[in-house]
C-alpha cells in the first residue's frame, strides 16, 4: 500500500511539474519581489549612502523574510495548492482516475504532499535568493547568524506550507480554479489585514490564519495587518483548525462529487 501511495504522489508531482504556466507565475511571485527589494535598496544606498544603509545584512534579511514568507510566498503557495486541488477535474481526467478503482480519498490525499513538494521547491529558491542578497549587499553591516537563518527557513516553509494545504482543500471543495484563486488571494491580501485591524472584534481576530502564522516568525512583523497578539498555544490551535477543516471539506467533496 505504501508503494502505491508513493506512486500516486509521484504522479501528482509530475502533473504539477507539467503545469508550466502555474510554475512560472509561482516563481515570479516568489523571486521577482525579492530581486526588486534588494535592487531598490542597493540603488538607494549607492545614490545616498549617508541616508540609506546597505541593502543586505540582518536588516535586509528581515525585510526579505517578511516579503517572502508572509506576502508573496503564500500567493505562490495558493497558485500551486489550487492547481493540485482542482487540476484533475479541470483537465477532465478525474472520471478516468475514479474508474480505475482507486479510492477517492486516496486521490485527494496524494495531492497534498505533491503540492507541498512543488511549493517548497519554489519557496526554497526564493529563500536562497534572500540569503544571496543578505550577504552580497551586507557591506559593513552585521549578518544573521545560523540560528536565525534556520529559523527563518522553518518559518517560511511553515507559513507557505499551511497556506498551500488549505488551498488544496478549498480548491477541491469549490471545484473551480478561478473561484478558488480569487477567493484565497482576496482573503490573504484584503480581508485578513482588514479584519486584523478591526480592534472591536477583540479575540475573534485570533482566528485569522495569517495572524496565527506570523506568531511563529523569528523576526518581528509590524505595520498594517500585523497587530494581533496571541499565545503560542492559540496560534497553533488556529493553524491546526484551518488545516483540519479544509482538508476535511476537500476530502468530503472529492468523495461525493460526480465523476
Amino acid at each position: 500500500m505504501t508503494a502505491i501511495a508513493l506512486r500516486m504522489v509521484d504522479a501528482d508531482v509530475l502533473k504539477l511539474r507539467k503545469k508550466r504556466g502555474t510554475l512560472a507565475w509561482a516563481l515570479v511571485l516568489a523571486l521577482l519581489p525579492v530581486v526588486i527589494l534588494f535592487a531598490v535598496k542597493a540603488i538607494q544606498h549607492s545614490s545616498n549612502p549617508a541616508h540609506y544603509g546597505a541593502a543586505g545584512g540582518t536588516a535586509g534579511f528581515t525585510d526579505g523574510l517578511r516579503l517572502l514568507s508572509a506576502f508573496f510566498g503564500p500567493l505562490a503557495a495558493i497558485l500551486i495548492g489550487v492547481e493540485a486541488g482542482v487540476g484533475d477535474s479541470a483537465a477532465g481526467v478525474f472520471r478516468d482516475l475514479v474508474v480505475t478503482g482507486r479510492s477517492r480519498l486516496a486521490l485527494f490525499a496524494s495531492r497534498v504532499p505533491a503540492a507541498l513538494a512543488i511549493c517548497w521547491s519554489v519557496v526554497v529558491v526564493g529563500y536562497l535568493l534572500v540569503l544571496l542578497g543578505t550577504y552580497a549587499f551586507a557591506g559593513n553591516l552585521p549578518t544573521p547568524d545560523g540560528a536565525l537563518i534556520l529559523n527563518g527557513l522553518g518559518f517560511t516553509l511553515l507559513a507557505t506550507g499551511v497556506v498551500c494545504v488549505v488551498a488544496v482543500g478549498f480548491a477541491a471543495l469549490t471545484n473551480s480554479k478561478p473561484a478558488a484563486i480569487t477567493a484565497l488571494i482576496g482573503w490573504q491580501l484584503v480581508a485578513s489585514p482588514l479584519i486584523a485591524n478591526i480592534s472591536s472584534l477583540g479575540s475573534a481576530r485570533d482566528g485569522v490564519l495569517s495572524q496565527a502564522l506570523v506568531h511563529f516568525s523569528p523576526v518581528r512583523f509590524g505595520g498594517r495587518g500585523d497587530v494581533v497578539a496571541m499565545s503560542g498555544g492559540v496560534a497553533l490551535i488556529v493553524a491546526a483548525a484551518w488545516l483540519a477543516v479544509f482538508l476535511a471539506l476537500g476530502a468530503w467533496r472529492t468523495r461525493t462529487m460526480d465523476a
